[in-house]
């Protein structure tokens, strides 16, 4: 019975979460969402390329509006959507490749991610998929559009006033360093963590230069207790990597330092650098705290494994289950994540 009670009370917090709006000071405005980064944002990019990192086909899509699958790896909505619904700007975040993209849409932003994308390029190259200097182009493109329909002046308004978000690195650890010998033949870990920051500080600041000013990246989750990797490295009993959890820890240090020289070097951005590693992690590790049941698996298939196109079918009660596959959470889960860090570092991009 507690626990029963336990599951009213979350799902009741969850249907508040779900209506919930962040609300912003007077006169301060967010008009526009524009995403980049990998399969964790992508909302249906790779849709258009070819590539095998789709999520286009069931059981993706189980639970998002009339069950479709789009190419979001998840049951539902991603990040990118959530952010975008919870700042009030608009219920979904399209992808800037689908041609059904209306000239309207780009006045409240879109999304340039790329399912298994890395700031690492050779990550993007190994699974033939958008990398982010192919977003960045399609972001020129975009800003050249948007000149078109709002004007130069509404646009540069437009720009500065968006909030700009950047997810990627977990690919380039899990898949590139560790899954393959071709970087750890020339770099330890810690050359390849300044290797990674490296690019993401450059990414940050080719934004700046086009124009963005509100931008947020995402640190690193604690990538050694996603399924697939205990699955792959965390022994008979499956633990979490600590090795891996390390890796990711170290990457997220550097990156802060980082941005923090960036934020020095140009007083006008709002660099946020957003910590999600000690939630996440709490909310692997103590999954009945929030709700949930399975935390070490993920709701398809064996929850072991199976990702993209190894995906066949899924679990019964996905609400059960901290993970949708074995390398991307579900629906839940990011909502009680967005929310969490909107409510953590919004005041940080617009102060």
């Amino acid at each position: 019975m507690p626990f029963l009670w336990l599951k009213l009370f979350h799902f009741f917090a969850l249907l508040c979460i779900a209506g919930a709006v962040i609300h912003l000071p007077h006169n301060i405005t967010i008009p526009a969402l524009i995403v980049f980064g990998d399969s964790i944002v992508d909302t249906g990019n790779n849709n258009y390329i070819k590539t095998i990192a789709k999520a286009n086909f069931p059981p993706y899509g189980k639970d998002f509006v009339g069950g479709k699958p789009t190419g979001r790896f998840s049951d539902a909505k991603v990040p990118s959507d959530l952010i975008a619904e919870e700042l009030g700007i608009k219920p979904l975040l399209p992808a800037y490749l689908d041609p059904s993209l209306q000239p309207q849409d780009l006045l409240t932003g879109v999304n340039f991610a790329s399912g298994a994308a890395g700031f690492d390029p050779l990550t993007s190259d190994l699974a033939s998929v958008l990398s982010l200097t192919d977003q960045l182009a399609l972001f020129k493109d975009y800003i050249t559009k948007l000149k078109k329909i709002a004007g130069e002046e509404r646009s540069s308004k437009i720009l500065q006033e968006s909030l700009v978000i950047l997810v990627a690195g977990s690919n380039d650890i899990t898949n590139t360093y560790f899954g393959t010998p071709l970087r750890q033949s020339h770099y330890d870990v810690p050359s390849y963590t300044d290797l990674l920051v490296s690019y993401a500080s450059s990414f940050v600041q080719d934004l700046y230069r086009l124009g963005a000013r509100r931008i947020g990246l995402l640190r690193l989750p604690p990538i050694g207790c996603l399924p697939s990797q205990r699955t792959l490295r965390g022994g008979p009993a499956r633990n979490c990597v600590d090795e891996y959890n390390q890796v990711a820890q170290l990457f997220n240090k550097k990156l802060s330092a980082a941005l923090n020289s960036i934020n020095r070097q140009f007083p006008e951005a709002r660099l946020v650098d957003i910590d999600i590693y000690n939630y996440f992690l709490d909310l692997i590790q103590n999954p009945q705290k929030y709700g949930f049941k399975i935390a070490d698996k993920g709701c398809c298939g064996t929850g072991t494994v199976e990702v993209a196109f190894l995906c066949k079918y899924a679990c019964p009660d996905v609400s059960d289950y901290v993970f949708w596959d074995s390398f991307h959470p579900t629906e839940r889960t990011y909502r009680l994540i967005v929310h969490q860090i909107l409510e953590q570092y919004i005041n940080s991009f617009i102060m």
